[in-house]
């Protein structure tokens, strides 16, 4: 599975950015998607993940802020971003887990900026 990630960039506290990962399979055929990140010297860590039979889970950091949702037909899971911080500042990564065993595909991710 690639998985191609967008929509990275630059804004300003408050503002909003909406991440886009388009999967090379059927997004069907996938157990779960999901979105990590890494901040500049900081390890990487779990944003959201998006369970195909029902079900989105987000970090604590982003609840209530950031919201998954997907399009089946074009293979394609997006990240709205909303009320972003200068700690939201990362390089996202969206993640597969193919057959519910771990997240076995990784993007090569995007950069998310958020000025203060």
């Amino acid at each position: 599975v690639q998985l191609v990630e967008s929509g990275g960039g630059l804004v300003q506290a408050g503002g909003s950015l909406t991440l886009s990962c388009a999967a090379s399979e059927r997004t069907f055929s996938i157990y779960r998607m999901g979105w990590f990140r890494r901040a500049p010297g900081k390890e990487r860590e779990f944003v959201a993940a998006f369970i195909w039979s029902g079900g989105n889970y987000y970090a604590d950091s982003v609840k209530g802020r950031f919201t998954g949702s997907r399009d089946n037909i074009k293979n394609t899971v997006f990240l709205q971003m909303n009320s972003l911080k200068p700690e939201d500042t990362a390089v996202y990564y969206c993640a597969a887990d193919v057959t519910n065993r771990g997240w076995d595909y990784w993007g090569q991710g995007t950069r998310v900026t958020v000025s203060s």
